[in-house]
């Protein structure tokens, strides 16, 4: 076969083969590789759903549906029954005012509106520092553990803004945005107010 001359048409028509053989590659390889990540990222959902609400034996994925909270905003609520009747719901919450951007969890309530258990599902707070709301928040010791409270009554906030709710050593702001994010939860669930309460104060010399 005779070569190609290297013209500026030839080299146009030769990218262009190479972009259009690219593509369909990529577009393969997407295609492929879709379907199992979408599977896996529904079953991650429903083990984190499992972990915050109590025992059920519905399908929540099927039965969500929005609940709005008090400041507007809609968030996708997983209702969780057993032998037909409620026992809890699992609230797909987040807020933007962490130290560093949005952070996305998942709070589980009982009927009576008592914190379950609650799930970090993302976040890009300090190692070391933010990040520690993870587990802190679940700790039996002083007043950090929001487990076992009732939103019922009123909005969860940090001790410094007049609360009940120990905040993570030297990273109050990501603590004020964590209990953001679990009373917007509760609101969406019950339709109370969905604030803390407190001004997420960039000007903290902590996190």
């Amino acid at each position: 076969m005779e070569k190609l001359k290297s013209t500026l048409p030839n080299m146009f028509l030769s990218l262009m083969i190479t972009c259009s053989a690219s593509g369909i590659i990529l577009a393969g390889a997407s295609l492929y590789t879709s379907g199992p990540i979408a599977i896996s990222k529904a079953a991650a959902l429903e083990k984190a759903i499992k972990d915050v609400t109590p025992e059920f034996d519905n399908n929540p994925l099927e039965d969500s549906y929005k609940g709005v909270t008090a400041d507007g905003d809609s968030l996708l609520i997983y209702p969780a029954t057993k032998d037909g009747l409620p026992v809890g719901v699992a609230v797909d919450s987040y807020t933007k005012n962490g130290f560093s951007g949005e952070i996305k969890i998942i709070v589980g309530f009982d009927t009576e509106g008592t914190l379950v258990n609650y799930s970090v599902l993302q976040h890009a707070e300090t190692p070391g520092l933010g990040s520690k709301m993870e587990l802190w928040f679940r700790t039996d010791k002083n007043k950090q553990s929001v487990i076992g409270r009732s939103l019922a009554n009123g909005n969860l906030s940090v001790t410094k803004d007049g609360g009940d709710v120990d905040a993570i050593t030297a990273s109050t702001i990501t603590s004020r945005a964590f209990l953001n994010a679990v009373n917007r939860a509760y609101s969406a669930y019950k339709g109370t107010d969905s604030t803390t309460g407190a001004t997420i104060k960039k000007g903290d010399n902590d996190e």
